[in-house]
């Protein structure tokens, strides 16, 4: 089962601050771990929102709004995510307890989402799509 561990945004993270060189070192210990156990598919950092961009579509069949960012963290946005290949939803769960936290950051939030599978969609050991027909 593959599951996205979500990072949400904070200020700090929407301002670009860095975080700590031991906060550094202990995510990549825990990525490492990750990777060890067969389990890290991907893993990305987003820019801060000032950086993307927002469609949206007020109603169907009319014209796409499209905002610059940077967007409200009440919206919550996401500063970045780990996909994993999980055998349950406990096994996802422990393991995103195991992800450190930064220190002096205030609220750290962290969503854990399981995908759809579709194997029929899927080639080899699940991962990547094939190709979907119109």
């Amino acid at each position: 089962m593959r599951f996205m561990l979500i990072v949400k945004a904070t200020g700090f993270t929407e301002a670009g601050v860095k975080t700590s060189l031991e906060y550094d070192e202990a995510l990549s210990t825990y990525k490492q771990s990750l990777s060890r156990a067969g389990m890290l598919l991907a893993e990305e950092k987003l820019q801060p929102s000032f950086s993307g961009f927002s469609i949206s579509y007020p109603s169907h069949g009319e014209a796409p709004e499209i905002r610059s960012g940077p967007f409200s963290l009440e919206r919550d946005i996401i500063a970045g995510f780990s996909l994993i290949d999980a055998r349950s939803e406990e096994e996802a769960l422990e393991w995103a307890l195991r992800m450190p936290v930064p220190e002096g950051r205030g609220k750290f939030e962290l969503e854990i989402r399981r995908f759809e599978e579709h194997p029929e969609l899927l080639h080899g050991p699940g991962l990547g799509f094939t190709g979907i027909e119109a």
